[in-house]
């Protein structure tokens, strides 16, 4: 029998102890069911990226005692879970003869008036520790407690400690229209859709117009976006909405300065500077080629400035101010990494001169720039009030137009390397590893995002406050959030410095806390959550994200079993389905093999072309076959394909719109006959990434203002309304 566990011999060892110890996965299960141990080097340097030192066998038995000695010095954990309407028990370290007490302190400040009792013990050993022995207690936290971020504070004797207390409802109830029946959206990438107001990307004011149109012109309760983390200030700018400098904020590119109050007031000499960096672009709205954000933002940060310099009225004074109040450090943090940025330059994380690595947010030079540029300081302040002002506003048109929903946004899966979230707390995030994922079916080299991860170290330490001030910020913009990659709130990929993707190891992280942060912030927005599932998941993360009432993902292109694809009555009940993702071409183009032909033509592919192309065939066969064979297409159809290119992508929705999930999702590139992709996975610049334009059929732009007139989205439209 092929191994799949560790053995006994293996596990016994301190250096695999102490991996263990700290949430270091030390084998995993490929793709393939493959059995991989991580060797030593790796783990050594991954243990590394957590601050624990294994660099000899002296270090890891220092590293397993003190690690084990602090842990039973503590009184509590600093965070603990709590599961609304249920009893749940709380272990406390305490002396041989001692009795500890407790007390919470609730959300709102308040005493919590039930009664905390004393428990017994766990039954864990006695610990010595220095000259006293250690054994365990608990606190029994009563079923009562209501939902939200409280403090515990224990009492030991003379010792007092304090711990924050998550109290999470067990799962996320559903939306009432979702519990016995579902509902359908578009996806769309926002920048793609301009408007003859657009600066020639689109912006929130084209998303609120996107949203009100879908709902009155299709009956679509929601609509899946890009993500709008927070970008650079000043060009070039990423075109991957995957790859933000920080995730607490929203990307001010994408403001309409029509839209900001002040504009109104403006007087004519400043209207006409606008109006004439307005023109500078406005070709742009028509290109059918390129998305040119650096154009835009060159034009529009002037505008932007010169609405700024009118300044703001006592009360809308008062509204900025009271922003930067409630954002405070994590504010000062975005805005200051922008003012560094915009004086001294783009920061680079591979140059050990470069401002991100020599200065911290300390140093005296950091406080001579913002004294030196307050009004620079201010404006991205500024900035970010006005574009998280325009996000919501756009978010209240969608339900007031009587969408379920609203905008679902999308939560990458960390942050730029040189961005300010790391540059302004670095403590939040393994120091000397990278995110990704192992080698897989799709990439034999595995996969490196270049994202440094955050510490579950940090986190507990921290009562996960920079994931709940995330999530927190995310829905106050939306009524659905999307997690790119879910299966990180369960463990993820860490690739040493140094190493390549295939050399990484998997590190744990308390998935039941964050699972549980979810479901509060869930439940006071009234929305819903949506785990990107997709690719190899252990069955331990489909069981906690079903229980949890998290939606999965499921695409029809992907829905296959060795070589015939599943028919739609046969999948999950529990999640957002749609006929195909952002790394692949639309449902025309990958009809008419696109993905065979930029992976050949960029020298993508580990096989010859011929191969490829042979596999591609078999697989669209056999998706018309399903089709066919499940009354979605008439087979009379497949004779001409490209002739019948529009009959069969709704061919593709009618199987869709047969699955039972709750969530249903339709492209807008498919609903206008688009053909080229957003996204070519393993390229940069070779492919223009996330920076098409939405085309129809014929490679003709597609205006906001016609689109929901344009009678091949109508007819796709209304195969998923009927």
């Amino acid at each position: 029998m092929t191994q799949k566990v560790e053995s006994e011999e293996r596990l016994a060892r301190p250096l695999i102890r102490l991996a263990r110890l700290v949430g270091v996965e030390t084998s995993y299960i490929g793709q393939s069911s493959d059995y991989h141990e991580i060797e030593d080097d790796v783990l050594i340097a991954v243990l590394g990226a957590l601050g624990v030192d294994a660099a000899s066998d002296k270090a890891v038995a220092q590293s397993i005692t003190a690690i084990l000695n602090d842990r039973h010095r503590r009184l509590v954990a600093p965070t603990v879970l709590h599961t609304v309407g249920e009893e749940s028990a709380v272990p406390v370290n305490t002396g041989v003869l001692d009795v500890p007490s407790a007390s919470i302190t609730l959300e709102n400040g308040e005493e919590f008036g039930g009664d905390v009792a004393i428990g017994v013990g766990d039954g864990s050993p006695v610990y010595p520790l220095e000259d006293s022995f250690v054994t365990t207690a608990s606190i029994m936290i009563p079923a009562d407690l209501p939902m939200g971020y409280h403090t515990l504070h224990v009492a030991v004797g003379e010792r007092t400690q304090d711990a924050t207390l998550i109290s999470a409802p067990e799962r996320i109830e559903p939306l009432e229209p979702l519990k016995d029946g579902r509902m359908w959206g578009w996806m769309a990438q926002l920048y793609s859709i301009r408007s003859a107001q657009s600066w020639g990307v689109g912006d929130f004011a084209d998303l609120k117009t996107l949203l009100v149109e879908s709902k009155g012109k299709t009956g679509a309760d929601f609509l899946l976006i890009n993500p709008l983390h927070a970008a650079e200030p000043v060009p070039p700018l990423t075109p991957s909405p995957y790859l933000p400098v920080s995730r607490r904020f929203v990307n001010f590119t994408y403001i309409r300065p029509e839209d900001i109050e002040e504009y109104g007031f403006l007087d004519e000499d400043t209207r006409a500077q606008i109006d004439d960096l307005k023109a500078q672009v406005e070709a742009l709205n028509g290109d059918a080629q390129l998305i040119d954000r650096d154009a835009m933002w060159r034009s529009k940060m002037r505008a932007l400035w010169l609405i700024f310099k009118a300044g703001l009225g006592a009360a809308r004074q008062a509204q900025f101010d009271q922003f930067k109040q409630a954002t405070g450090d994590e504010l000062e943090a975005y805005a200051t990494w922008c003012l560094c940025y915009d004086k001294w330059g783009a920061p680079d994380d591979n140059d050990p001169n470069s401002w991100i690595h020599t200065l911290s947010k300390d140093s005296e030079q950091i406080a001579q720039i913002r004294e030196q540029f307050p009004d620079t300081l201010d404006f991205y302040c500024w900035l970010e009030w006005v574009a998280i002002g325009q996000l919501e506003d756009a978010q209240r048109a969608a339900k007031g137009a009587g969408m379920g929903i609203g905008i679902m946004s999308d939560m990458a899966v960390g942050v730029h390397p040189a961005g300010s979230e790391v540059w302004w707390n670095p403590e939040r995030f393994a120091k000397g590893a990278t995110v990704g994922v192992p080698p897989d079916y799709f990439n034999q080299q595995g996969q490196n995002w270049s994202q440094p991860p955050l510490s579950p170290l940090s986190l507990e330490s921290t009562g996960y406050q920079v994931y709940r001030d995330l999530v927190h910020g995310m829905f106050s913009q939306a009524g659905a959030v999307r997690i790119d990659h879910i299966l990180g709130l369960f463990r993820l990929w860490w690739i040493p410095q140094g190493h390549t993707a295939t050399q990484g190891a998997y590190v744990r992280y308390d998935s039941e806390t964050m699972l549980g942060i979810l479901a509060i912030e869930t439940e006071r927005a009234h929305g819903v959550i949506v785990g990107e599932d997709l690719g190899v998941v252990p069955k331990f993360v489909v069981d906690s994200l079903k229980r949890h009432g998290i939606l999965g993902c499921t695409v029809e292109w992907f829905e296959q079993k060795d070589g015939v694809f599943l028919p739609p009555d046969t999948w999950r009940r529990d999640a957002l389905a749609s006929v195909n993702t952002h790394d692949l071409p639309p449902a025309a183009g990958y009809l008419s093999y696109e993905h065979v032909e930029i992976r050949d033509r960029l020298h993508l592919l580990t096989m010859p072309v011929e191969e490829f192309k042979a596999e591609a065939i078999q697989e669209h066969n056999a998706m018309l076959s399903m089709l066919v064979d499940k009354g979605f297409l008439d087979p009379a159809l497949i004779t001409e394909e490209t002739e019948h290119e529009q009959l069969i992508v709704e061919a593709l929705y009618r199987g869709l719109k047969a699955a039972p999930s709750r969530l249903l999702a339709a492209s807008l590139t498919d609903a206008v006959g688009e053909h080229r992709t957003q996204n070519q996975p393993g390229t940069n610049n070779e492919y223009p990434n996330w920076r098409i334009p939405l085309a129809d059929e014929n490679g003709d732009v597609v205006p906001l203002e016609t689109l929901f007139d344009n009678s091949r989205l109508q007819s796709l439209a209304a195969i998923m309304r009927d």
